[in-house]
Formats: C-alpha cells, sequence, structure tokens
C-alpha cells in the first residue's frame, strides 16, 4: 500500500515570501503559489466558493422574495396591510436569531457536510408551501420556520471559509460568498419581472409562481452541499482532496496561527467573555446590519410604485443598487487583500461614509429626482463589508476555534435580534418611502460604526504588539 502513502508537505510559512508579490497575484492570489498549492486551492474554491455561494445565492433569494411578492400582488390578493411585512420580516428574524448560536457551536462538533446542507433542503421545502398561503398568520409560522431553517447558513459557512484559507486569501473568499446574496436579491427582482407573466398560470397568481420557482432552483443546490462541503482540514472527507493536499490544508492553517477544534472547558469560556473579541466584533455587526437600513428596505420600490412604474420596472430598477453592492463588495476585497495588505478597516470607513452621505440626502427627501436615484443606488455601496468584517473576526480570533465559532454566530444573532425590532420602530412602511425615522437613525448608526471600526483597529494593535514583544512594555498611541 505504498501509494496511499502521505509524503511530507512543507509548511507555506516555512518558504521565504517576497517583499513584493509578482503583479499576477494582485488579481487572483494562487498564481502566486506553488503549483501543489495552487491545485489545492482551484480544488478548494471550486468546492467550497460554489457551494457557499450558491447556498447563500437561494438562502438569500427564498429570504427576500416576500418583497418582491409583496409588492407585486400578494399584499391585494391577500388584503394585507403595511405593516404587515414588517412583521413577515420579524418572524423570519426571530427564527433566524433563536438559531444562530445553536447552530455554528454545533458545527464544532458534528460535520458540517450533513448539518448545512441539511437546513438547505428544510427551508426550500418550506418555501414552495408559502404559495399555498391563504391569510398571513400562515405566512407568519412559514417565514419564522424558514428563518430558524437559514440561521446557521451565513455563520456556520464563515466559519468554513476561516477554517481553510489564509490571511491573504480570506478577505476575497468571504466577500465572494457575501456577494452571492446580493446576486440572489438581483435575481429574485429579475425572476419576480419573469414569472409575473405566469399570472392565472395554472390556477396560481404570479407571486405564487415566485415561491414555487424558488424552490425547484434551490432543491438541487441544497443537496449537491452533501456531497461537495468539505468540513474543516483536521475532519476533512472530501473526496476530491489527495491526502498530501490535507495535510497541506492542516499545515497552511498552522501557519496562519489558526487553531483546531478543542474542548469547551470552565476556563476557555470565561476566556472568550473576557475578552473585548466578542463584544466589539458583535457591535461592529450590529452597527453594519443595523445602519444600511435603506438598501435593506423597500424603499426603491416603494418609491417607484407611488411614481406609476409598471410591476417589471419596480421589479428591475432596484437591482441597481444590488449591482452596486456586487462591485464594491469585490473592490472592498480584492483592495483589502493586496494594496491595503490585508488592512480591514479602510474599506470599512469608506462604507460608513457612504451610509452618511446616502441618508443625509434621504432624509431632506426633496432633492432632484436624478440625486435621490443616485442615492437609492448608491445605497449598494453600504452592504459590501460583510466579508470583510467576518475576515477581520477570523484573523483576531485565529488562536481559539471555538471562541471563533462563537462570535461568527453572536455577530449575526445579535445584530439579527436589534434588526427583529428596530425597523418596527424606524422603518415602519406606513411612513414609507420618505422614513423621517429611518434615514436620519441610520446616519447615527454609521457614526458608531466608524468609532467602533477604529476602536478594533487600536485593540488589535495593541494585541500585535503584545505578542511580538512580551517582555516589552507597550507604549500605546504614542
Amino acid at each position: 500500500m505504498s501509494d496511499s502513502k502521505v509524503t511530507s508537505v512543507p509548511a507555506p510559512s516555512a518558504k521565504k515570501l517576497p517583499s513584493r508579490p509578482h503583479c499576477t497575484a494582485y488579481l487572483w492570489d494562487t498564481w502566486d503559489k506553488s503549483p501543489e498549492e495552487r491545485r489545492f486551492l482551484f480544488k478548494l474554491d471550486a468546492a467550497i466558493l460554489t457551494i457557499a455561494s450558491l447556498g447563500y445565492f437561494i438562502k438569500n433569494l427564498d429570504q427576500i422574495n416576500i418583497n418582491n411578492a409583496f409588492v407585486s400582488g400578494m399584499k391585494e390578493d391577500l388584503d394585507l396591510n403595511g405593516n404587515e411585512l414588517n412583521y413577515m420580516q420579524t418572524c423570519w428574524t426571530v427564527g433566524y436569531i433563536i438559531g444562530q448560536i445553536p447552530s455554528t457551536l454545533l458545527l464544532t462538533r458534528i460535520r458540517p457536510s450533513l448539518w448545512i446542507p441539511s437546513c438547505e433542503v428544510t427551508w426550500s421545502v418550506l418555501t414552495i408551501l408559502m404559495a399555498k398561503c391563504n391569510n398571513v398568520q400562515q405566512i407568519y409560522v412559514l417565514r419564522f420556520f424558514i428563518g430558524l431553517a437559514e440561521s446557521t447558513f451565513y455563520p456556520g459557512m464563515q466559519y468554513v471559509i476561516g477554517s481553510w484559507y489564509q490571511k491573504g486569501e480570506l478577505g476575497k473568499r468571504s466577500c465572494i460568498f457575501h456577494a452571492s446574496s446580493a446576486v440572489g436579491s438581483m435575481f429574485s427582482g429579475y425572476l419576480m419581472a419573469a414569472v409575473y407573466h405566469f399570472d392565472g398560470v395554472h390556477g396560481f397568481k404570479g407571486w405564487q409562481w415566485l415561491f414555487i420557482i424558488n424552490t425547484i432552483i434551490s432543491l438541487p443546490i441544497a443537496l449537491s452541499g452533501f456531497l461537495f462541503l468539505p468540513d474543516v482540514p483536521e475532519i476533512t472527507r472530501a473526496w476530491y482532496l489527495t491526502p498530501d493536499e490535507i495535510v497541506l490544508a492542516q499545515t497552511r492553517m498552522q501557519a496562519d496561527g489558526r487553531a483546531n477544534r478543542a474542548p469547551y472547558t470552565r476556563k476557555k469560556i470565561k476566556k472568550i467573555f473576557s475578552s473585548w473579541h466578542i463584544y466589539l466584533l458583535t457591535l461592529l455587526y450590529i452597527l453594519y446590519m443595523n445602519g444600511g437600513g435603506v438598501s435593506g428596505q423597500p424603499a426603491f420600490a416603494i418609491w417607484l410604485k407611488q411614481q406609476g412604474y409598471s410591476i417589471t420596472q419596480i421589479n428591475m430598477y432596484p437591482t441597481l443598487t444590488t449591482a452596486v453592492q456586487i462591485i464594491t463588495t469585490m473592490i472592498y476585497a480584492w483592495t483589502s487583500d493586496t494594496i491595503l495588505h490585508g488592512a480591514r478597516w479602510p474599506p470599512i470607513i469608506f462604507s460608513g461614509v457612504m451610509i452618511i452621505i446616502v441618508n443625509m440626502s434621504l432624509t431632506i427627501w426633496n432633492i432632484p429626482t436624478g440625486w435621490k436615484w443616485s442615492c437609492f443606488i448608491l445605497a449598494g455601496c453600504s452592504s459590501g463589508i460583510s466579508g470583510l468584517i467576518y475576515a477581520w473576526m477570523h484573523e483576531i480570533c485565529a488562536e481559539d476555534n471555538e471562541e471563533r465559532a462563537l462570535v461568527a454566530g453572536s455577530m449575526n444573532e445579535i445584530a439579527n435580534m436589534v434588526q427583529a425590532w428596530l425597523p418596527l420602530l424606524i422603518w415602519q412602511q406606513v411612513e414609507a418611502p420618505e422614513y423621517p425615522k429611518g434615514y436620519p437613525a441610520s446616519i447615527g448608526i454609521a457614526v458608531a460604526m466608524l468609532a467602533t471600526a477604529m476602536a478594533i483597529r487600536h485593540l488589535q494593535r495593541r494585541e500585535i504588539a503584545a505578542r511580538q514583544l512580551p517582555l516589552v512594555p507597550l507604549a500605546i498611541g504614542l
């Protein structure tokens, strides 16, 4: 059985890295690596990025379709009022919140390749049942359980991505994964514009066909996760990785200081909750999730409806915001991993400034129509930093696998917990699209996000200095 012998694979850190990477590495980082590592990363990207991106695409498609359906006939057919859309979103958010931390912690004990696809299949099946709802109470129940099933996906997949990629690779992969949600939002608008013409076919309304076709798209993607998701390096059974490549994966994580799984002990739990990591990283994500509210509310679509645009236009034009989100997400990722040498905070600062500009303009409201269009579209600049925040978290929490999983779940759970009630106060649909409380609140949240990002940057620098000079008293801030 000599063919199965695992040869020694040098850790990437053992190589002397050039002071300046080859220019091709600025386009895609694998082009500057050895043939063996390049082949390994190609397989990894083909598996993880494909499954993660397609899964997040269907997750966001099945999450956002309620907004498209609401403005495309569901409101009138089921005799719904404006604020009931808020309650539908809140029911989803409550389910999403309940499952976040338990699901993410579960991934440190069971195989992600079993748990994550099982949840995907569940929410895909529940989505088609939305087409048969006859009243708002049925919608509330289904939205809750769809949110519960979807709760594991984003933090869980970010945990998996953070278990395989090194610092110079992580920002791009996290952001590509996050951008797939924007593609889901964009595609939902196009899909609704297309299926609206199915109105009346086989007795179903156009908005009902949206839920049916969502499930038809989602199920094959969900089932493929059982076959291709590689778990994490220390327990992977991925059929497409050779034994040498598994060793390479493990040594790469060791070189990057990424810890393996370990038992939950009282000492570990105390260490996690006595550190600033969980508190400030969670606060940063809360502010991110709740500060760019205009891009997460149907403000653009409702304004277009008030202006007399057609159903097709109402579903199509807001996808311009999503296109901006995708483009800026990629710009943030590439600049952070390359010319910014792994710094995550500059794109976060830029995003916060854009939130302030857009929301100050919309607070005034009576602005030129062209600038109002620009504000709704440029709101997409605020949504692309989620992947970078998670990449930053993976790097800050690299030395403790369980802390990394817990913080990943905590960030998303508590941010969504705030999102469960805050829109009911500041983004009330009866005040749409002017939202006299929503736009000003977003300005204040963005300012707080900028301050939190700078505080994290300062504290991370202190930690790095303390590790590098353990015997020398620190003189921080001089």
